[in-house]
């Protein structure tokens, strides 16, 4: 045991802080290498952010912008943080929680109950879109439906919209979303292994190899990301044309979006109809899911495909 100044007695090999000196380091940041205590590290963490913000002109003062919010650890810090720096640096922003209710019984109703806290302790108007108002279906009656194996599909589809909507519904400028550093390696690594071999679903893997990754080099999560954004599209690549969609008037490269394609589906009983490539459906409404001209079937693919 060795004694401090104070006459108090620490632990001898504690590291303390390498910012403030004071306190014991609680954790070592994976960007800059630093052991940090806890209160410097939420401090560092609000500046770096705040000047991303500045730097970048991602908002400007008078503008409406939704928050989504679902009631995990990161929208809600997303909501914390960007209320806190709005006020301390008085970005002049009107700020509003935007939630997707999916109709998961057991999941979703409960963690909108953490929405509805954060209403309170933020000060921050709440608004809440459900698949039921907006397709007419629940997940849990989706699911009965499908089944397991081919549900995220219309999940990570409708919510896509939904959030869309719903801030088309409060007449936002601009929509934030409480992505982390993994949630972005993880779609670089998809968009790669996708365009290699683009009938199966990585999801599960790409997300085990990121954490494998990060146990052994804690930056690599960042060098993904930094592999991402010096992405080039080739000139000679045929990018889609954004228009909309003839059924809801959605975005959509397609005749009919995608949401409206399984929504078909549903309605229709064929619930596997929308999975995988739509240009069948997009086609002049053809129904013919026979292989033509070397093309499988909209029905012979498998949830992953990139083609929306």
């Amino acid at each position: 045991m060795e004694e401090s100044a104070d006459g108090k007695a620490k632990k001898a090999g504690a590291r303390l802080c390498c910012l403030c000196h004071q306190k014991k380091a609680a954790l070592k940041r994976p960007k800059t290498l630093e052991q940090i205590c806890r209160e410097c590290f939420y401090e560092v963490f609000e500046e770096e952010i705040h000047q991303v913000i500045v730097e970048n002109q991602l908002f400007k003062p008078g503008e409406r912008i939704a928050l989504g919010a679902s009631g995990g650890k990161d929208s809600t810090v997303l909501a914390y943080v960007l209320s806190e720096l709005n006020r301390r640096h008085n970005y002049g922003l009107d700020l509003f929680l935007l939630s997707v209710d999916e109709g998961i019984t057991g999941y979703r109703d409960d963690s909108l109950e953490t929405v509805k806290r954060n209403e309170i302790q933020y000060g921050l108007p709440l608004k809440i879109v459900s698949y039921k108002d907006l397709y007419g279906w629940t997940m849990d009656e989706i699911v009965k439906m499908i089944g397991l194996k081919n549900n995220c599909t219309f999940c990570g589809v409708f919510r896509r919209q939904a959030l869309d909507r719903g801030a088309a519904l409060l007449k936002v400028d601009k929509l934030a979303t409480g992505h982390n550093a993994d949630d972005i390696a993880e779609t670089v690594l998809l968009n790669i292994l996708r365009g290699i071999y683009s009938p199966n679903a990585y999801r599960g893997f790409a997300r085990e190899f990121i954490k494998d990754l990060e146990r052994i080099r804690p930056r690599a999560i960042l060098d993904i990301i930094k592999s991402g954004e010096n992405f080039r599209i080739s000139t000679s690549t045929k990018m889609p044309e954004q228009g909309t969609c003839e059924r809801c008037g959605y975005i959509s490269s397609q005749k009919w979006c995608k949401a409206c394609v399984l929504l078909e589906g549903l309605n229709k009983g064929l619930p596997k109809l929308g999975i995988g490539r739509t240009r069948g459906l997009n086609n002049d409404d053809k129904k013919d899911t026979k292989q033509t001209n070397g093309t499988k079937s909209i029905e012979s693919k498998q949830c992953g495909t990139l083609d929306f």
